[in-house]
């Protein structure tokens, strides 16, 4: 008898639980109905473009060519404006960087050195100086950190090196 009322009292408390869930065949819940536009015109507001490189590589890419979107003159654009006499830069740190997503375009540097996105230069330990976007990582800035494809190969660094960066806060 005990056991019986102790099955009966599970029933009870599983199907008390179910009281809120939809029934079958009672079809998708009531509301606002939504429109879609499936070719929207040039009127339409889209996403504003990431500072830099917002081309997106291709979806069949499988080079290192083919994932870097920026062009030879961004490269030397961002490799000249990084040599340039400028202002004295805040060094933030040194880091090991190694190549982050190949998939997200533009001259970039993930990093926990600094809290929020902000230009910056990157020096190797040759000389070799590039302006990128600094990117937080949300780790200690000794962590380490992750380089674009496009930045290493304006670096003409290996894309399978441990690659050694001064990482500076650009004015």
């Amino acid at each position: 008898m005990r056991w019986g009322s102790v099955q009966l009292s599970v029933v009870a408390v599983v199907l008390a639980g179910c009281a809120g869930l939809p029934r079958f065949g009672a079809g998708p819940p009531e509301g606002p109905p939504v429109a879609v536009t499936l070719n929207p015109g040039a009127d339409v507001m889209r996403p504003m473009p990431r500072p830099g490189s917002s081309r997106r590589p291709p979806p069949g890419a499988r080079t290192a060519e083919a994932f870097d979107t920026t062009t030879e003159a961004e490269r030397a654009a961002a490799r000249a404006a990084a040599e340039a006499p400028a202002p004295a830069q805040a060094l933030l740190g040194q880091t090991l960087a190694a190549l982050g997503s190949p998939a997200e375009p533009g001259l970039w540097l993930r990093t926990g050195l600094v809290e929020g996105t902000q230009p910056g230069r990157i020096e190797t330990l040759s000389g070799a100086a590039l302006l990128v976007e600094l990117r937080p990582s949300g780790r200690g800035g000794d962590a380490g950190s992750e380089i674009s494809l496009a930045a290493l190969r304006a670096l003409e660094q290996p894309l399978t090196a441990l690659v050694e960066l001064r990482v500076f806060r650009a004015p």
